[in-house]
């Protein structure tokens, strides 16, 4: 008795011989499929070996320790923590009081028996064969078999004396020195030799040096102080052993302590979310990922495995389907002979099977075998290392199944399509009379109607982007499934064609079977590629839009803020040597405190000076309110709106441009003025009076003066501050020139001459320069002026005005290119099964006196006809999700601007511009381009003169 089971193994094993005959065409489809599977294999064979089990994460960060211990720096009131330890708060709700800050003593918290090894870090400026790197250096017993699994030695040895260290590999390659090689730091003329390399697993990319406890960053914070310098900061945690180990609760009741505890058997075993008490309080629970989250990135996932599993059927069938019928006459036999249609079925659909299968056997080994070759060029891309080489078996065989099921979908309708046809048609060759089905159009409509209904819905009325997207791709489905009748309609513009596009057409009209999924395969590619450029052509017009240049154009400007400006001789210098300068203006900035300070510098000795604002000027949103609070509230929001579109104290409160200094108050002469195009002749006489010359109204009293007040006693002003009193300290005013007109000042308030500042009794130290150019610098002066700047080792603020620049371009270029690739590969696949189809149509048209050429001719012309029909489809289909994304951004960016001005934020009083442009450059390749090249393409490919036809026996 014959069961299914013997049917089905006949027709796997035909289908496996003939798939074996037609190694090209096996060949291509298995590609298709297999390439996909060995990219999302590979995928996730990365993602899950970079993705660390909780004892390796232990490992890597707190070694062999139970726990990492650390001060939460609120002065030692109890907190709330997270398990991971990475999320804290004070365990009381403070609200607008003022929050505790300050030291712990994290030592005292250890419990009794405990075994501690410190792990301090800081930056330090190291010396390189190049200059100077701003480095982290860590002090930590690194051989110390507590922190194993913390770094990873890779050549010498840790350090055993206190003037030796070792470095991270990637250190050695940035700095160019080498194992054996001596550093020592900026103001540090300590030498220390460099013993070993190493690397964190974690981060390796990090440029650190290791040395032992007490080795570097004492003696290094000495010297700094005793050079006149800020003291560096540090960053000291512990790791603690204890036998047992840290519980949960043994957590929580060190953080009553002020102290963050991250605990290896917390971190393995977390509790359950009731039992952490950070994620009780309100506002906390958010930082957990939500299941709305997840289930909209499994949407997205979902979608995006669909899309490509449709492309590749809408692809991969019409190869079925050829081999559906070159072997119809097999077929017919099976037919003659008692087969039912079911064993025909069963014969196509095993081809998609047993293709299929191997493509998933292909996909999944190349994928294993890859990702383990690939192993440390995949580690170095990420900056990390792998955990264990993470296999998951049921992901992988899942995605194996995708493959099959691919085989599967692609091989349906060739399979249904042979099973209809009658046994003396296979036999004979006949094609027999084809109908299209009239449900699917029907279908199609309905589809494209709904979904441009629901895009439309979530463009307008919702603010769910995915709403967009879903109508979109269902309006798009509905296109696809249209995609024979609307071939048909191509074919009614035959008429006024000449012979080979004729006949061309004719052909792709007449056998939709195979020309309507090549069709819709171009239309999903070129409909996503539109779709994409698009709304990144709107994007990249609202920038434009919105770009405010920092500097006149071809302006080079560079800053240093710190050690006093101690390496400013040495960049302006830089500049003069490596941009083609034509004016530079050398600018200084207003120092209260010693030297050594940086701009807003809380450091003991340091002090900032603030611009008095006449209260006449004040906006009334911003003015300071006695006892604290946000005087914003005392208005309601129509008010707040009002003033930020008519009140001119308001909106000369916004800040725009470059920030350079405090208040935007700079020190120079006339040459600033005439690199940022501000040199009339009355601002210029009124610097050279010794004003103070002002971009912003608001600055400037009705007695014409401009107030700078120097703080001191930085405390005291923060407490004053809080408490809506006006800062304390000495007032300097200075007659000013406000400067007519509304041109941009590039976030320059005001400026003054060092004479003038001088006789006001204000300190000053060298900022940076201002340059404008002749031209902008090249790739070249702009590599060698980096590479001079990081000499320096100082953190130079570097600024050159290039103008608006798309960066969005090569992706457009990519997009386009890619859609160009899936368009002459769906085409060529048409162009082939016609091809096949139509062999005796070409010999007919020889036999009938046509010349050589038009058999090259006609496919070019078949080949050009796919392309364009699925880009005019694509393109029109692109357009749709593109345009309903762009108006629900529209919606919510409005929306956005309106709260924000009842809020009385100047940020936001600007209205959003939001354009929709169509990239017709985009188009216009894809329209004309892409046809084109893909005819040519097939014409050049092609023979002139086919097979001579064997005379069939009579």
């Amino acid at each position: 008795m014959k069961t299914w089971f013997h049917s089905w193994r006949a027709a796997i094993r035909i289908a496996r011989r003939d798939a074996w005959r037609s190694k090209g065409r096996s060949a291509l489809v298995l590609a298709m499929i297999a390439l996909p599977i060995l990219g999302v294999s590979a995928l996730d064979l990365t993602f899950r070996s970079s993705e660390l089990s909780p004892a390796e994460k232990a490992d890597r960060s707190i070694g062999a320790a139970d726990a990492r211990f650390q001060d939460s720096g609120y002065g030692g009131v109890p907190i709330f923590q997270d398990p991971a330890g990475e999320l804290n708060t004070p365990a009381k709700d403070y609200g607008d009081t003022a929050w505790p800050s300050g030291p712990t003593d994290v030592t005292k918290t250890f419990p009794a028996g405990s075994t501690v090894l410190t792990d301090r870090s800081g930056s330090a400026k190291l010396t390189t064969k190049h200059g100077l790197l701003v480095t982290e250096v860590r002090e930590i017993k690194a051989a110390d078999p507590m922190a194993r699994g913390i770094t990873t030695l890779l050549e010498g040895r840790y350090p055993e004396k206190n003037d030796e260290v070792i470095a991270t590999s990637h250190f050695l390659e940035s700095s160019g020195l080498a194992v054996g090689s001596t550093l020592s730091a900026r103001n540090f003329d300590r030498p220390y030799r460099i013993v070993g390399s190493y690397e964190i697993p974690d981060q390796l990319n990090a440029d650190q040096v290791n040395a032992l406890p007490g080795a570097f960053h004492a003696p290094y914070a000495k010297a700094v102080e005793k050079a006149g310098l800020q003291k560096p900061d540090t960053a000291t945690t512990y790791l603690v052993r204890v036998a047992g180990g840290f519980t949960w609760n043994m957590v929580k009741e060190i953080n009553t302590k002020g102290v963050i505890v991250t605990s290896r058997a917390v971190l393995i075993d977390p509790p359950a979310k009731s039992e952490i008490p950070l994620f009780q309080k309100e506002g906390w629970a958010n930082f957990e990922s939500s299941t709305a989250g997840n289930a909209a990135e499994l949407a997205a996932v979902g979608t995006v495995v669909g899309l490509a599993m449709l492309e590749i059927c809408l692809l991969a069938g019409p190869a079925f389907a050829v081999g559906a019928r070159r072997s119809r006459r097999q077929l017919g036999l099976v037919g003659a002979n008692g087969g039912a249609r079911s064993h025909i079925r069963a014969i196509v659909l095993s081809g998609g099977l047993v293709i299929g299968v191997a493509a998933a056997v292909t996909g999944t080994v190349l994928a294993l075998i890859l990702t383990k070759a690939l192993q440390p060029f995949l580690e170095e891309t990420m900056g990390q290392r792998f955990g264990a080489f993470d296999v998951r078996p049921l992901e992988i065989l899942g995605i194996a199944l995708l493959a099959v099921l691919t085989g599967l979908l692609a091989a349906i309708v060739p399979a249904i399509t042979a099973s209809r046809q009658t046994v003396l048609a296979s036999l004979t060759g006949r094609r027999g009379v084809r109908r299209s089905s009239r449900v699917l159009p029907l279908i199609g409509l309905a589809a494209l109607l709904i979904g441009g209904a629901i895009a439309l819905f979530g463009s307008i009325v919702t603010q769910q982007f995915i709403i967009v997207a879903g109508g979109s791709a269902i309006a798009e489905l509905g296109v696809v499934a249209m995609t024979p009748a609307l071939v048909g309609l191509f074919g009614r513009t035959g008429r006024w064609l000449p012979l080979s596009p004729r006949l061309a057409l004719r052909d792709a009209v007449r056998n939709r079977g195979r020309t309507a999924p090549a069709v819709a395969a171009v239309l999903a590619a070129v409909a996503g590629t539109v779709a994409v450029s698009t709304y990144m052509a709107s994007e990249e017009a609202q920038r434009r839009a919105e770009y405010t240049a920092e500097l006149p154009h071809g302006t080079v400007a560079a800053f240093v803020n710190e050690e006093g400006g101690r390496d400013v001789p040495a960049v302006r210098d830089a500049l003069q040597r490596y941009v083609p300068v034509d004016v530079r203006a050398d600018v200084q900035r207003v120092s209260v405190g010693k030297p050594g300070c940086k701009p807003w510098d809380t450091g003991a000795g340091c002090g900032r000076f603030e611009i008095v604002v006449p209260p006449a000027n004040e906006c009334p949103m911003y003015a300071s309110v006695p006892g604290g609070g946000d005087p914003a509230e005392k208005f309601t929001p129509e008010q707040r709106r009002k003033m930020l579109s008519e009140d001119w104290r308001c909106k000369e409160g916004r800040s725009n441009g470059l920030y350079v200094a405090e208040g935007g108050l700079l020190v120079g002469d006339a040459a600033l003025l005439q690199v940022l195009g501000l040199d009339d002749p009355a601002t210029v006489k009124a610097l050279a009076d010794g004003k103070v010359v002002s971009f912003n109204p608001v600055n400037i009293g009705k007695n014409g003066t401009y107030g700078i007040k120097q703080v001191t006693d930085l405390a005291a002003a923060d407490k004053a501050s809080e408490n809506g009193k006006p800062t304390p300290g000495k007032v300097s005013f200075l007659p000013a020139y406000q400067v007519p007109g509304d041109k941009p000042s590039y976030g320059v308030q005001a400026l003054m001459t060092p004479a003038t500042a001088k006789a006001a009794g204000l300190a000053t130290v060298p900022l940076g320069s201002y340059a404008s150019t002749e031209r902008l610098p090249d790739t070249e002066a702009r590599q060698k002026l980096d590479g001079e700047l990081t000499k320096l080792g100082s953190d130079v603020d570097l600024r050159v005005e290039e103008g608006f620049v798309n960066s969005y371009s090569l992706i457009l270029l990519s997009l386009a290119i890619f859609a160009g690739l899936v368009t002459v590969g769906a085409a060529g696949i048409a162009t082939g099964l016609a091809q096949a189809d139509a062999e005796a149509d070409l010999k007919t048209l020889a036999a009938v006196g046509a010349p050589p050429r038009v058999r090259r001719t006609l496919s070019g012309f078949q080949c050009g006809v796919v392309a364009a029909m699925g880009v005019l489809l694509g393109s029109a289909a692109g357009v749709l999700p593109a345009v309903g994304l762009r108006l629900n951004e529209e919606r919510q960016q409005f929306r956005w601007h309106e709260e924000s001005m009842a809020q009385g934020w100047s940020t936001a009083a600007d209205a959003p511009y939001v354009p929709i442009v169509i990239p017709w450059e985009t188009l216009a390749g894809l329209l004309v381009a892409v046809p084109v090249g893909a005819a040519l393409l097939a014409a050049l490919v092609t023979r002139s003169r086919g097979a001579l036809a064997r005379r069939e026996a009579t």
